[in-house]
């Protein structure tokens, strides 16, 4: 009896959680629920937007981080519309979910994506953790980077872009 319970409090255990996220991965699973007595785990995965990531108090988050690059071509308003006009091709690589964005798979490595980058659609530009899953993001488009629109470990809002694309470049 005591092996039960000893088994069922690793189900908390973070090297089973990194071991059933890993198979999550080998066998493309976006969710896993699990049940053992009391105790129960769910995890969810994936490059999807959940259904409930957009509640209007989030939203409200990101409008003040909008607002700042907004405001960022306004020293640009003497070239005003020359410079709009430069700007009006750029595509936006937008988050997919809420979490924390990490622009390198680890401390010590190369960012995945700087400006002056040429990326493909399938190239990974960043990492964003939600709820412990580290989400690899992809382009989704091809191109040149030309600006990196978020901080590394800075919390990201549910459509919020991240990156602007040159598709030109």
């Amino acid at each position: 009896m005591s092996d039960s319970k000893s088994t069922s409090s690793n189900v908390f255990n973070v090297e089973t959680v990194r071991s059933l996220v890993e198979l999550m991965k080998q066998h493309d699973l976006s969710e896993l629920d699990l049940r053992e007595g009391d105790q129960k785990i769910s995890l969810k995965r994936g490059g999807q937007a959940p259904i409930y990531a957009a509640p209007a108090p989030m939203q409200a988050a990101p409008m003040p981080m909008a607002a700042a690059p907004a405001a960022a071509p306004a020293p640009a308003a003497s070239g005003g519309a020359e410079a709009a006009a430069a700007d009006s091709h750029l595509v936006a690589i937008k988050s997919p979910m809420v979490g924390t964005y990490y622009s390198k798979p680890k401390p010590d490595a190369d960012s995945f994506a700087r400006i002056g980058d040429h990326i493909s659609e399938d190239s990974v530009v960043c990492i964003i953790e939600a709820m412990k899953v580290f989400n690899e993001i992809k382009a989704e488009v091809s191109g040149k980077v030309v600006k990196v629109l978020v901080k590394d470990e800075e919390p990201v809002e549910f459509g919020q872009p991240l990156f602007m694309i040159d598709p030109q470049g």
